[in-house]
């Protein structure tokens, strides 16, 4: 799978894992050079708290496109370490 936005692959893996219809990515995987931190935060009942980064390519941003979760929930366990994408961020084979 691959996941690219603004025409740069911000993150490349035969192995991701799909949660609600979302791939995520192993954190090694995925362009830190492109990740600028962001103090968004939302909670999921089931998967814990969620943070995010805004992606940056070519002088534009994407604000909150990606997102992992620090500390997941233990129903949640397989998502521990992985970044998932949207906001425009497209993610095929």
């Amino acid at each position: 799978m691959k996941a690219v936005w603004n025409g740069a692959t911000v993150a490349e893996s035969d192995d991701t894992v799909v949660v609600e219809g979302n791939h995520y990515f192993p954190v090694s995987s995925v362009r830190e050079d492109l990740l600028r931190p962001s103090s968004r935060r939302t909670s999921c009942a089931w998967k814990g708290q969620a943070s995010y980064y805004s992606l940056e390519v070519d002088g534009q941003i994407n604000e909150d496109a990606a997102w992992f979760y620090p500390d997941p929930s233990p129903e949640a366990a397989q998502i521990s370490g992985r970044v998932a994408f949207g906001k425009a961020v497209e993610v095929a084979d």
